[in-house]
């Protein structure tokens, strides 16, 4: 498979400038070994396994290292966790720039073990499957252009890339897949879901009945784009608020799924404070719906859920390139209205509504509106609703609908 570009390669280029170990963190098969290859093309490469003490790392160390050509790659460290100590000591010994490239797929241990033993040594960053972009050799963010000036970028037309709304979601971003022929998609992926089980679940948590989790997975597919109720997810496989809870949190730091916290502001009464949840990819999340083809998915009562999860996910990803740390919202009123996504960043606030339409109206910005109304005082930019048409259009009331593919950073006028 040719090498695809990706959003985070410019920054972790500068990061490997300036701190001595640069940590990439990731679900399996995102592509972080192949970008960090990338990178460092040439560069000594160790795979670590959770059964097979490779070159004897867990055993000795130090011994290990005193072998290891710098830079290096050190594959899934969450499998040899006793290095990370001994390389705390040397690169306190030779504060050299560059020389660990470390990836991981388990969050809690991953990032556990960096704070405890790397901290202020290692820059950690997360990958997660490509975004629209990246599939097709763009790494460009529309996102950072917004954020730069967002009257200026809504005042420009897009140059979009012609591809079937369904075919992009029901693919999802894992890059092994991308060229894969459409009747292997279900194949591979079962595989995918098998390993991960087998593996990360297993050796991550106590989970006795993994028949029972994978049930769980499937029920989590498909409340992607929902607020979190936990009593409900019990109930619908027969287990405690507590263990949906756990069982959940297993997910996520396994980077199968994120959250997004409500937004409250002052009106904490007024509005529900319940959390929003996505799954990480649309082509796994079909696979775990029984959608077999690009289009069964255009019929499928959850295509409006799974292309707002494609399009939160897109955002997300965009969002390390930004100089700056955007807090990350969702909105909604007990009267129902609601903003898919709110991003913060200098008091500066953005609000963005999603949805699966041609032919958008303004009926479609009443979310956004009643946010306006119930927080007046906060400094909105103009606000996004991001659905399949062609090009930027202006609506009334400082709004503007948005294609999902939009793909590049120069764009023609209108």
């Amino acid at each position: 498979m040719k090498y695809k570009k990706r959003l985070l390669e410019e920054k972790l280029r500068k990061l490997g400038t300036v701190f001595p170990a640069i940590v990439l963190t990731g679900a399996r098969q995102v592509g972080k070994s192949t970008l960090f290859k990338y990178l460092l093309p040439g560069a000594q490469q160790v795979i670590f396994d959770p059964t097979i003490d490779i070159g004897n790392a867990r055993k000795d160390p130090e011994l290990f290292l005193n072998h290891l050509q710098l830079p290096a790659i050190l594959d899934e460290i969450q499998y040899a966790p006793e290095l990370l100590s001994v390389i705390k000591r040397r690169i306190d010994e030779k504060k050299i720039p560059g020389q660990y490239w470390i990836t991981g797929s388990q969050n809690l241990n991953v990032i556990k073990n960096i704070s405890e033993s790397l901290a202020g040594r290692a820059a950690v960053l997360s990958l997660y499957p490509m975004t629209l972009a990246e599939r097709y050799d763009e790494a460009s963010s529309w996102v950072v252009d917004y954020f730069k000036n967002p009257q200026q970028f809504l005042t420009k037309a897009s140059t979009r890339i012609e591809q079937l709304l369904a075919s992009v979601i029901w693919r999802g971003g894992y890059p092994g897949l991308i060229d894969l022929a459409n009747e292997l998609q279900s194949d591979a992926l079962s595989s995918y879901l098998s390993t991960y089980i087998e593996r990360d679940v297993r050796l991550l948590s106590e989970v006795s009945d993994l028949q029972e989790f994978s049930r769980f997975v499937q029920l989590v597919a498909n409340l992607t784009a929902q607020e979190i109720h936990f009593t409900q997810l019990g109930r619908e496989i027969g287990v405690s608020p507590q263990t949906a809870q756990r069982w959940l949190n297993l997910l996520k730091s396994t980077y199968q799924w994120i959250e997004l916290p409500a937004y409250s502001g002052n009106t904490i009464k007024r509005i529900s404070m319940k959390r929003k949840g996505y799954f990480i990819d649309t082509g796994l999340a079909c696979h775990l719906m029984h959608i077999s083809t690009p289009n069964a998915l255009l019929g499928h009562p959850k295509l409006g859920a799974l292309f707002e999860t494609y399009v939160v996910n897109d955002i997300l990803r965009q969002l390390p390139l930004l100089h700056g740390n955007p807090a990350i919202y969702h909105w909604r009123s007990h009267a129902g209205a609601e903003v898919d996504l709110l991003l913060e960043m200098d008091n500066m606030y953005y609000p963005i509504e999603i949805k699966c339409k041609t032919r958008p109206t303004k009926n479609d910005l009443r979310g956004i509106q009643a946010f306006r109304q119930t927080y007046p005082q906060l400094k909105l930019a103009p606000g996004l609703l991001i659905c399949a048409i062609d090009k930027i259009t202006p609506f009334a009331d400082d709004c503007y609908a948005m294609p999902f593919d939009m793909l590049s950073s120069s764009y023609d006028m209108i």
